[in-house]
């Protein structure tokens, strides 16, 4: 379970990594990271209405919640991190599901801003 203190709650802090964070992804994930000021990491999840009725998108949340929740350590200290699950995400394993997370990460770590370029 992913702690209570790592959830983004606020519309704002969505909007805000989004808009000023590394975008990486594919297909059916993709991950918007942004790296600021603090200690611990947020992640919050967005899973509309196109992957399907509310039972299968609360799945998928719950899935997705999961697989973040044990890869915290591999996220940099202060990091906001938006993982947005697309239509496809719904009809995959759990072993694909983690495939696409760990890459997902992977490549936003890869694009990720230097700490001292960071925008305010």
């Amino acid at each position: 379970m992913l702690p209570a203190a790592a959830r983004m709650r606020r519309s704002e802090e969505f909007t805000t990594t989004v808009s000023r964070g590394v975008r990486a992804g594919g297909p059916l994930l993709v991950t918007h990271l942004r790296r600021g000021p603090g200690h611990g990491v947020r992640v919050g999840f967005v899973v509309g209405r196109g992957v399907g009725p509310a039972i299968v998108r609360n799945r998928v949340r719950r899935r997705l919640r999961h697989l973040v929740s044990a890869r915290l350590g591999t996220l940099p200290a202060g990091a906001a991190v938006v993982v947005r699950a697309h239509p496809g995400a719904a009809v995959l394993t759990s072993a694909e599901l983690a495939s696409d997370v760990d890459t997902a990460f992977a490549r936003a770590l890869g694009r990720q801003i230097p700490s001292n370029q960071v925008r305010a």
